[in-house]
């Protein structure tokens, strides 16, 4: 809530603010190591043969990360709109 007088945060919002910021921020690198080791997991040879990604599994991470985001976002809009899955 802002001031009534002139709109500058109270410290009581800024100490909100920073609370959602660091909220938001530990969920962000909590999908970032969920998406990481998922994709990892699914796509590299648990004996490493090569210094590199071969092209199979650069292909198989780009599909997999790819769907993670779009399966992370279509979940963020259901949970948003407050609407039953399909």
């Amino acid at each position: 809530m802002a001031a009534a007088n002139n709109n500058t945060p109270t410290q009581l919002d800024k100490e909100q603010i920073f609370g959602m910021a660091e909220k938001e921020m530990e969920y962000r690198v909590e999908l970032f190591n969920k998406l990481t080791h998922t994709c990892f997991n699914k796509c590299v040879e648990k004996r490493y043969k090569e210094t590199e990604l071969n092209m199979g599994e650069n292909s198989c991470i780009d599909r997999c990360v790819s769907k993670y985001w779009q399966v992370t976002n279509l979940i963020g809009q259901l949970l948003g709109s407050n609407r039953p899955p399909m």
